[in-house]
């Protein structure tokens, strides 16, 4: 089974060349409101898909990213520089460490690191 993520944002343009630097995508294609994200290599994993909307964000995301990575600090100071926001508060729970982050249009997505990571 395949499958895809979308994320509804404002500006779709801007949002995916974040997604594409944050996930080391590359956009593969676009289709009026739409801009679609792809690993470049034969890796398994989701197309991600921005969807430009009229409609602002309110409230919390029901769902998020879980970005898992070996050392997050160097990952978040990355993500820093693509725009991303967060407040290093990091949480840790039975030995799984993450920090909760924001992308450029305030969409929450969280760095985690788990032992065996």
């Amino acid at each position: 089974m395949r499958f895809s993520i979308a994320l509804d944002c404002a500006d779709a343009e801007r949002l995916a060349r974040f997604w594409a630097a944050a996930l080391h995508y590359e956009p593969v294609g676009t289709l009026d409101q739409y801009r679609v994200l792809a690993p470049p290599d034969d890796r398994v994993a989701p197309v991600f898909i921005l969807q430009q909307v009229d409609e602002p964000r309110s409230g919390k995301n029901r769902m998020h990213l879980d970005l898992h990575h070996g050392p997050i600090a160097p990952e978040i100071a990355r993500l820093k520089t693509l725009g991303a926001t967060t407040d290093d508060h990091v949480t840790e729970l039975a030995g799984t460490h993450w920090v909760v982050m924001h992308d450029p249009e305030g969409n929450e997505f969280c760095v985690v690191y788990e032992p065996g990571d």
